[in-house]
């Protein structure tokens, strides 16, 4: 974050030194104004650029293996902009190459999620998925993992719906 604002200051003071060629240029007829204009349009472009080109970045340095599962793509009325071209400014991923199937019960797959935010660290999430039953749980120490052919009896395990992306990424049957 701190490099970002390095480079956004810069921005500003590049932007501020085109206007002040312009008027240099001019002889002074252009107005003085333009000075803090072209320096705002430069940080804001910047940060605009900075905004959009996010998620091609942190994708482009996932190891192998790590596959992008979700993007969400935001809209707000600060960015109006983004109303015309969406932002994506989270994404979630798994560790497919990672995931382990449970010894006891092959139809369990142990997989880590990340969760991964505009200008927040990454999160790690471990999950279960049954492949079988088409369920994930959290993996915790407290978790119930059934048997071969068993139903979990806890209420920790969600359904997934057959095209949902983790079950995509890890059930290849």
């Amino acid at each position: 974050m701190f490099w970002e604002f390095v480079a956004t200051v810069s921005a500003g003071l590049a932007g501020a030194g085109v206007a002040l060629a312009l008027r240099k240029l001019t002889f002074s007829k252009a107005p003085k104004w333009l000075i803090p204009s072209f320096a705002g349009i430069a940080m804001l472009a910047f940060q605009i650029q900075s905004e959009y080109s996010w998620y091609e970045h942190q994708s482009s340095r996932l190891p192998e293996g790590v596959v992008v599962l979700k993007k969400v793509e935001e809209k707000a009325p600060w960015r109006p902009w983004s109303y015309l071209y969406p932002q994506t400014l989270r994404f979630m991923a798994a560790d497919v190459q990672r995931a382990a199937k449970n010894k006891i019960n092959p139809d369990l797959i142990l997989v880590d999620l990340y969760f991964f935010e505009r200008r927040q660290l990454a999160k790690r999430v471990p999950q279960v998925i049954n492949c079988h039953l088409n369920q994930r749980a959290n993996f915790t120490n407290l978790l119930d993992i059934p048997k071969s052919g068993e139903r979990p009896q806890s209420d920790e395990w969600k359904t997934l719906n057959n095209n949902d992306p983790i079950k995509v990424a890890l059930c290849h049957s």
